[in-house]
């Protein structure tokens, strides 16, 4: 049996250990191939044609205005589905949520990247997840009379079974949870999961979510003041940047902890020292709107219960929508947080997955996190596409942080 060494004992007390990842994202079917992407620098956004926008379904009134943005970080494969595989009918495939589908599959993928049998596991094995709106329920089910009766429609579509269901299939005994917090969704998920192998409620947990949208080819309409790019492009953190862009994907990772990750000579991707959550409440412009406030404390919290400086972290995957208000409001209370215990200026790399893939709604978090996870255990820090110049409202100048625009080794030692 593997021990950790004396003297990390008690620092690693409450330490979680990454042991597995599986998940799929605009250009990558794999966790590898994200990371070649994202390492590389490749935005995967989707320009569509007006041909593709007019087979889709697009009308040309809509896709002929001016602000009709017509880009995507689409998903490949999400029409397909291992129906045998699961135990579903043709029937109950058909039925189900795309959403639930993939996730399914990249839980199991997850477990076998672990690798873990859950009915050989000697332990409690949790789910904790959630998924975007269902798009597949309003344009294809609800849109077939002989489907919409179908009252399996209803647990084939609706959110609360996303992780029982997963549960049920795989024959697992932790707690089930579906978490919903809109973009922090899958994020939110992980601290839960985390939360619950150290109350001793589970032994090995799935976390994660999924963002998908059954449809393919389709853009957005551009508004100004709000959260979409005007031309497809998400420049977090430059001075160009003007928001984000719709994306698609998912992502399961498998939490233990480290202590019994380690006397199971599992492979461990990466630590998990601490985490928190919390909520601006009211003192923000707008309900949509972020709190430099609220930010800087749950950062604070986070490293107060990781027990960890400030200034030893070299990299923070920020939410970094390019947005001309969040992109420096996050940067604000970032600052904050670290100038609790720490005075250096440009020692921590600041990045953003949504400049490759887009926004992916409710999986945007474990997309963050999985890239967070390769960068602690690659030791490099991935390029933030488009960045060329910063916005000079994030002050980075005088701040902890510094964008890297290609690819870096990992900016603190040790």
């Amino acid at each position: 049996m593997t021990e950790l060494p004396a003297h990390l004992d008690d620092q690693f007390d409450n330490a979680l250990a990454v042991v597995g990842m599986a998940g799929r994202f605009p250009g990558a079917s794999s966790v590898a191939e994200f990371w070649r992407n994202v390492c590389a620098g490749v935005e995967s956004v989707t320009f569509f044609s007006p041909e593709e926008l007019a087979a889709a379904g697009v009308p040309e009134s809509v896709y002929s205005h001016p602000d009709y943005v017509p880009a995507k970080a689409r998903l490949d494969g999400v029409e397909l589905f291992d129906a045998e595989f699961f135990g579903f009918s043709a029937h109950e495939a058909e039925l189900t949520d795309p959403q639930h589908r993939l996730f399914l599959e990249c839980a199991w993928e997850a477990l076998e990247d672990a690798a873990y049998d859950p009915a050989r596991f000697e332990g409690r094995i949790g789910v904790y997840a959630g998924s975007s709106v269902n798009s597949y329920l309003l344009r294809a089910v609800a849109a077939d009379p002989a489907l919409i009766s179908d009252m399996s429609a209803l647990m084939a579509n609706e959110k609360d079974f996303l992780a029982t269901r997963v549960a049920y299939k795989f024959d697992l005994r932790g707690p089930a949870m579906t978490i919903q917090s809109a973009c922090s969704t899958s994020l939110v998920a992980i601290h839960q999961a985390c939360q619950a192998l150290l109350a001793g409620e589970c032994d090995m947990a799935l976390a994660g979510g999924v963002g998908v949208r059954a449809e393919d080819a389709e853009g957005y309409r551009h508004q100004d003041g709000m959260a979409l790019s005007p031309d497809g492009h998400c420049r977090a953190f430059d001075r160009a940047a003007a928001g984000t862009v719709n994306g698609s994907g998912l992502g399961v990772v498998v939490l233990r902890r480290l202590v019994d990750a380690v006397a199971a000579g599992d492979v461990v991707h990466a630590v998990v020292r601490g985490s928190a959550v919390n909520n601006d409440g009211g003192g923000k412009a707008g309900f949509t709107a972020p709190s430099a406030v609220g930010q800087a404390q749950v950062v604070a919290d986070a490293l107060a219960v990781a027990g960890v400086s400030a200034s030893s972290v070299g990299f923070v995957e920020a939410h970094g929508t390019g947005t001309p208000l969040g992109d420096p409001i996050e940067v604000a209370g970032l600052t904050r947080a670290f100038r609790l215990d720490a005075d250096g200026v440009g020692f921590c790399a600041l990045g953003s997955v949504k400049t490759n893939v887009g926004h992916l709604d409710a999986a945007a978090g474990v997309a963050g996190f999985v890239k967070a996870v390769l960068a602690v255990r690659e030791g490099v820090v991935p390029p933030t596409v488009h960045f060329r110049e910063a916005n000079p409202k994030l002050a980075l100048e005088s701040s902890p942080f510094f964008v890297n625009g290609e690819l870096v080794s990992w900016p603190v030692a040790g």
